[in-house]
């Protein structure tokens, strides 16, 4: 019987099989689109800003503020702090899964060995001598396997694991610059709290000789002894904020220790810093599109997205037949004595197809599944750039009123000090009377507060900046 209408049936059958598989994956497809940065317009809000192409900041930017003190906290967070040893091991880990999807690429090849003591049966068909015996059975032999990978699916997957080990690596940035961000804004903290202990020992001051000076009017029968009360009363309330001070730096310093990953007493070395704010903030030409490569939150969401994108060709690659070659080469025999004897090879090649004919809807839930993934990754990136762009524009207009109110801050501040320095003079001359006195020096001190604050403010967005505009990272493209 001749056995090629056999084989021609089982060829129309499988391609009646393939053409099956092939269509299942109809209609199945992401439906979000990523959104291009120059389409984010923002020309009309950044008029006003200071324009320079050199404006990207760098890499070490707190450097700037000219603080060693800084620098060296900064450098030895980077190298001691747990969480940029996450960042590290989940690259690691991307790295290795990587490994292994590439490895589905390469033949693979195991080795296996046995040996089995049997009983062989009196009474079956085994024939004499070996019926009614006991025996040793062994074989050892080399298996060769290798998946033609036909329909890309094995390199899709590997192309979608480099891409997410591509995104850990970009997370490390971010984790970098997460962390330069937390010490030096916690280390501007420290920064303000010492201006304030400074401004708290100036009323301590000032408070003691205005008692000083309350307690000869009292003599001179000028004054009540209320007002003396009053007078001896704002000593320990200027002593009480002054210990809110000191509480307040020894929990920064400690925080900060915390940042260098090591323990509270690594704070207590830290000593008063010496910021100095030197350069005016400006923002890069070409804002939108270049916020592309600077970014690393906005990078590594993107290799997400293509991460995703390769899985979906994985999973429309599953619909397709698998092949796979397969073979073995090794030894056989009954006892130990004719293992190794020529007569004891044995060997064996071919090859397999599987396809999926029906599997109860599981391929498409898993394509559905893998779009959505796509759609997702996709919105979020495109959340992510929209949030980037508002962040540095932020930045900006929050720069640009800070010069509006330092001006004003500077007149207020003059203003209270005059009326205060009358107010004063006033007392001193035996004219006014203590609470007139109190009530300017309060004005003064609500003033000289903002003004600490207000210089407080020009550090952070100074920084503040330099994180919306990525910190210093760039992509290789494009530096």
């Amino acid at each position: 019987m001749s056995t090629t209408p056999i084989f021609r049936r089982a060829a129309l059958a499988a391609a009646v099989a393939l053409a099956a598989g092939c269509a299942s994956d109809a209609g199945l497809k992401p439906q979000a689109r990523m959104r291009d940065a120059d389409q984010l317009q923002a020309t009309a809000t950044l008029a006003r800003a200071q324009v320079s192409p050199a404006a990207w900041p760098a890499r070490d930017w707190w450097r700037r503020y000219s603080d060693p003190q800084l620098d060296r906290l900064v450098d030895e967070a980077l190298a001691a702090s747990p969480s940029m040893r996450i960042a590290e091991a989940r690259v690691r880990q991307a790295a290795a899964a990587a490994g292994i999807a590439g490895a589905a690429l390469s033949p693979q090849v195991t080795g296996a060995a046995r040996s089995n003591r049997v009983a062989y049966s009196e009474n079956s068909n085994v024939p004499k001598p070996l019926a009614g015996s006991w025996k040793w059975s062994n074989e050892a032999s080399l298996n060769f396997s290798h998946e033609l990978d036909f329909w890309g699916k094995n390199q899709a997957t590997l192309d979608a694991a480099m891409g997410r080990e591509k995104a850990a690596e970009v997370e490390v940035e971010a984790a970098r610059l997460v962390l330069t961000v937390g010490i030096t804004q916690t280390y501007l903290r420290l920064s303000q709290l010492y201006a304030q202990r400074d401004l708290g020992e100036d009323v301590l001051r000032q408070r003691r000789q205005v008692l000083e000076l309350t307690e000869r009017r009292v003599a001179a029968s000028i004054d009540s002894q209320a007002d003396l009360k009053q007078a001896q009363l704002a000593i320990p309330l200027a002593r009480t904020e002054l210990a809110t001070a000191d509480e307040a730096i020894a929990l920064v310093r400690a925080q900060l220790a915390a940042l260098l990953g090591a323990g509270p007493d690594r704070g207590a070395a830290i000593e008063r810093p010496q910021l100095k704010l030197a350069r005016p903030a400006a923002v890069p030409a070409m804002l939108p599109s270049v916020l592309l490569a600077r970014r690393p939150d906005v990078v590594a969401q993107r290799w997400r997205v293509e991460s995703l994108g390769r899985d979906i060709d994985a999973a429309k690659a599953q619909f397709y037949p698998s092949i796979n070659l397969n073979g073995l080469i090794g030894l056989q025999s009954l006892g130990f004595s004719h293992l190794l004897q020529g007569g004891s090879m044995i060997a064996g090649a071919g090859a397999g197809l599987s396809l999926p004919i029906f599997d109860g809807g599981r391929l498409r839930g898993n394509l559905a599944l893998r779009n959505a993934d796509y759609d997702v990754a996709v919105e979020a990136y495109n959340q992510t750039l929209i949030e980037a762009l508002r962040d540095v524009v932020s930045q900006l207009v929050s720069i640009e009123w800070l010069g509006e109110r330092g001006t004003l801050q500077a007149q207020a501040l003059e203003t209270a000090q005059q009326a205060y320095d009358l107010s004063l003079r006033r007392y001193r001359s035996g004219v006014g009377n203590y609470l007139q006195v109190l009530a300017s020096q309060i004005q003064v001190l609500q003033q000289q507060r903002a003004q600490i604050d207000l210089d407080t403010r020009a550090f952070d967005l100074d920084m503040q900046l330099a994180r919306a505009l990525g910190g210093g990272y760039s992509t290789p493209s494009s530096r």
